[in-house]
């Protein structure tokens, strides 16, 4: 995409900032109807976005080339959800445009980082992902609350013959008409490899199914089943049990730790409380990462 396009972009951004209606930081430019609500919204995508970094790859992304608008709406009752998009060229990712709505406390604890992570993933890999891997990490950042629909959700869609075999799973580029078992489906996934290995083993994992797509032998290799068969077995007994914590050793003191606790202090001044079930409380105990 012309570079023109960007820089008459970035400009009317600015030109919008100064006038009240948004807020812009090195890589965002969020708009919305409250000035002090787009800073507040504008300062923790960037938080998200170097924190969620570390968690996930290890250290820090560089900054974009352009800076991603976000368009907000907020309000007390309306769902929480969202949409970015971008597009992959050439090994790059650019364009990016994200768009998303909910109450403010759901915007800023759940649709956010979830926004963040796949935008993180998109420049990590710079190529589409399996639909259940990229949604799947998203949500696992989400606030409880959110996390808690999608088990509830996946219960009833097991019981009703909704489930998707994992060999049919791992194939999906694109989206099927019957969505939500797939968020559902995703999330439970993400969530049962993470807790075994870790954040940065499961970018690592599906690294490895990328490059080869062979995702039996990635299975294999990282987490230990056989295949994909034997993998879709032991996560229906896991969701069967209530999906309990994997047995193990206290994980040590990560190095990340401090700039961690630092962003969950950033966000719980903008909410105004304790933001309990956030990610960041969750790092704090999460696996540690065996690569």
């Amino acid at each position: 995409m012309d570079a023109r396009f960007y820089r008459a972009a970035f400009c009317a951004s600015i030109l919008l900032w100064c006038t009240g209606a948004s807020y812009a930081t090195r890589n965002f430019v969020v708009e919305s109807p409250d000035p002090q609500f787009a800073r507040q919204m504008a300062e923790a995508a960037e938080q998200y976005r170097r924190d969620l970094a570390v968690l996930w790859l290890g250290h820090e992304l560089p900054n974009w080339s352009s800076p991603c608008p976000i368009t907000v709406k907020d309000g007390p009752n309306l769902g929480a959800g969202g949409a970015t998009t971008f597009v992959f060229d050439k090994g790059e990712v650019f364009g990016w445009q994200m768009t998303i709505q909910g109450s403010r406390e759901r915007l800023l604890d759940s649709v956010l980082p979830h926004e963040i992570t796949h935008m993180i993933f998109a420049s990590h890999f710079r190529q589409p992902l399996p639909r259940w891997a990229d949604e799947g990490g998203a949500t696992c950042v989400e606030h409880i609350s959110e996390r808690q629909k999608h088990r509830t959700m996946l219960v009833r869609f097991l019981q009703t013959r909704r489930g998707i075999p994992f060999n049919h799973m791992f194939a999906m580029e694109e989206y099927p008409q019957d969505i939500m078992p797939l968020y559902a489906q995703g999330y439970s996934l993400a969530e049962y490899l993470i807790k075994q290995r870790g954040h940065r083993h499961y970018v690592a994992f599906l690294e490895a199914g990328l490059k080869n797509d062979d995702w039996n032998a990635a299975v294999r290799d990282y987490y230990g089943y056989p295949s994909l068969g034997d993998l879709q077995l032991k996560w229906v007994d896991w969701v069967a049990q209530g999906c309990p914590d994997p047995s193990q050793p206290a994980a040590p003191e990560q190095p990340d730790r401090p700039l961690l606790a630092a962003a969950r202090n950033t966000i719980d001044r903008v909410l105004g409380r304790e933001s309990k079930g956030s990610i960041y409380q969750r790092l704090a105990t999460a696996a540690p990462d065996r690569v």
